[in-house]
């Protein structure tokens, strides 16, 4: 039988245990975070992303730059940036930006794949310095790897600004379109060279 919300919560005043039922309800999920990762097209990050268990959103954007209200016709300073929200409890910050780096191309200092210049360049963004030390020991790592300086910067989080409607789930939403960017582009192609089987 599963608890009810009054003796979840008697329980927890004072002190009680409480079986836990089986599948817990949302009332009961544990809060959820966010993190901030540039790496190269958006529509390709919060792609990859997205299918990652215990990411709940993944939302394509502009960070790192001083312009307030940038689009996609004027970033300038920004990078191309995808705001990804995740349950700590399935996935953690670590095993998360493990998972970014290799869905891109590290050592790429001027852009990715086909994408050049700085907007296209690719970051961690933390808020904390717990989260700046796991970025660094996870990109210390990938660098032994590939045994190959990472290009891939650690940066202090700035403001994240969503980019148009029209970007949000690209690829769900426009999938010929995207597949024949993906294909023209030779991403997959680029990725595998980098990463081997260890691609994901």
């Amino acid at each position: 039988m599963k608890p009810t919300l009054t003796a979840v919560a008697l329980a927890a005043v004072f002190g009680l245990s409480a079986a836990a039922p089986a599948s817990a309800p949302a009332w009961a999920a544990g809060p959820l975070k966010t993190a901030v990762f540039a790496g190269g097209c958006f529509w390709s990050v919060e792609k990859a992303m997205e299918g990652m268990p215990g990411v709940t959103e993944a939302v394509s954007g502009y960070s790192g730059g001083a312009l307030r209200n940038p689009d996609y016709r004027n970033h300038e300073g920004h990078l191309e940036s995808v705001k990804v929200t995740y349950d700590p409890a399935r996935i953690s910050y670590a095993e998360l930006v493990d998972g970014f780096f290799h869905n891109i191309d590290p050592i790429d200092s001027g852009g990715q794949i086909c994408d050049r210049g700085h907007a296209y360049t690719t970051a961690v963004f933390v808020t904390t310095e717990a989260e700046r030390a796991t970025a660094l020991e996870v990109k210390a790592r990938v660098a032994k790897t590939l045994g190959r300086s990472v290009a891939t910067r650690v940066l202090r989080k700035s403001p994240f600004w969503p980019a148009e409607a029209y970007h949000q789930d690209y690829a769900k939403k426009n999938p010929a379109a995207y597949n024949r960017y993906r294909i023209g582009c030779g991403r997959d192609r680029a990725l595998k060279a980098v990463w081997g089987s260890a691609h994901r």
